[in-house]
């Protein structure tokens, strides 16, 4: 059982009002906040002792804010098409391409189509550029913020449902199995995960290597939901689903027979993209330290804020609970 969870309800009795009921089922945000925060946190251990001093001192901020970037997907509206990538717009056959660049992506859907269809593995190049050019300018609060949102999305793109159009299996009759894989599944099984990735390695083909973690996600998609169909027609249904108390609130969720049976069926799917996960952060992370020419991180200088970026600061900070997300609903 979770911490902070206390089980009043099992199976699908579920009389309760369903006004009273928190339905976790819609997928909530990318990897739960608690996997963004592991992922980031478990990631400053890869990386080599020249960079490990700075990142470690700063551990706490780098977990906390593994998450602001779905905190700006309320206050943003162009924040959401940062998080996917829809293949299926494109066909499977464009990820055996090489990777195209933002511009030709730009003259080949002149309509706007490229960014709403999703930019996740362009903006992963952006985000690695603006931590190069943080480290190169030896800005510290930036090579942290930019540290933060970096991982979030290379964490999101380890996501299988963020490469596919029925992100949430709305398409499939299998609404809620995005929050299922990505939040329930490390919530309750990720402490028994093998962490040990080996250190973080530089990257010489940073357009390939983002291109090769959305590949590998896309094809993992189909047994994403084919597993959990298959278990849905066989599982009885009256164990599937649990309420309980989280935060004296009643929660509707995957039950955890119902979870474990998932966890086993994708024969540890999740452990593996979640610990590559952690590997390609330090490794994006590491590979930009060096880009910048390796610049002595315990001689870096303090830059403020801008108005703007402290005012989008200000707002990410902010109780986002009872507002609703900007853009596409994951």
């Amino acid at each position: 059982m979770l911490q902070n969870e206390k089980h009043i309800l099992a199976g699908r009795s579920l009389f309760l009002p369903a006004s009273l009921l928190l339905l976790c089922l819609s997928g909530g945000f990318k990897w739960g906040f608690f996997a963004h925060k592991k992922i980031n946190r478990t990631a400053v251990f890869t990386l080599p002792a020249e960079m490990l001093r700075f990142y470690k001192s700063n551990l706490d901020y780098l977990t906390e804010h593994a998450v602001s970037a779905d905190k700006r997907r309320y206050i943003i509206e162009e924040e959401a098409a940062r998080h996917y990538f829809d293949t299926e717009h494109y066909g499977e056959a464009f990820l055996k391409k090489k990777m195209p660049g933002w511009e030709e992506m730009e003259q080949k859907f002149p309509s706007g189509s490229f960014r709403e269809n999703g930019i996740l593995p362009w903006h992963i190049l952006r985000m690695t550029a603006r931590l190069t050019r943080a480290f190169r300018e030896r800005d510290s609060v930036r090579i942290l913020r930019y540290s933060a949102d970096l991982g979030h999305y290379l964490a999101d793109a380890h996501v299988p449902l963020h490469t596919t159009m029925n992100y949430n299996g709305q398409l499939t009759g299998q609404t809620g199995i995005h929050g299922f894989w990505e939040s329930r599944i490390p919530e309750l099984f990720s402490d028994n995960y093998d962490y040990f990735t080996g250190k973080a390695v530089y990257i010489s083909d940073l357009p390939a290597k983002t291109w090769n973690i959305i590949r590998e996600s896309y094809r993992a998609v189909d047994s994403v939901l084919a597993i959990e169909k298959t278990l849905s027609e066989k599982f009885p249904s009256d164990r599937k689903y649990t309420v309980y108390l989280k935060n004296n609130r009643p929660v509707k969720n995957y039950s955890r027979d119902y979870s474990a049976a998932y966890e086993e069926g994708l024969q540890g799917m999740i452990e593996r993209r979640m610990i590559q996960a952690v590997l390609e952060v330090g490794s994006f992370w590491y590979t930009a330290w060096v880009n910048a020419g390796q610049p002595n991180l315990g001689r870096l200088e303090y830059r403020p804020l801008t108005v703007a970026e402290q005012s989008l600061l200000e707002k990410e900070n902010r109780d986002q609970e009872g507002r609703q997300m900007l853009g596409r609903k994951e």
